[in-house]
């Protein structure tokens, strides 16, 4: 089994991010991409103690890049979006 801290990756901090954070409660994490809804679900509620109501996911592919003459790929990446329970908050955001 996973451990919390390997399935959550860490914070992502967008505009988009900081909007839905305010209007809807809505916090977004990179998170391993092999891990499901449940297991992110599990992993914010032991890492900040809070609790989640809803998870959406969202795998993105990794963008082709170009050095010179030789072509690559950087690597696919999970976004995970979590709905928390009305008055929980998670302080790293409040940082931002």
């Amino acid at each position: 089994m996973k451990s919390a801290r390997s399935i959550i990756q860490k914070p992502l901090l967008t505009e988009k991010g900081a909007r839905q954070k305010t209007a809807d409660n809505k916090y977004s994490f990179v998170v391993d991409r092999n891990a499901n809804k449940l297991e992110i679900k599990n992993a914010v509620e032991e890492i900040f103690g809070v609790q989640v109501e809803r998870v959406w996911t969202a795998l993105f592919p990794g963008k082709r890049v170009r050095l010179g003459v030789h072509l690559g790929r950087r690597p696919m990446w999970k976004r995970a979006t979590v709905k928390l329970r009305a008055g929980d908050r998670i302080e790293i955001f409040e940082e931002v």
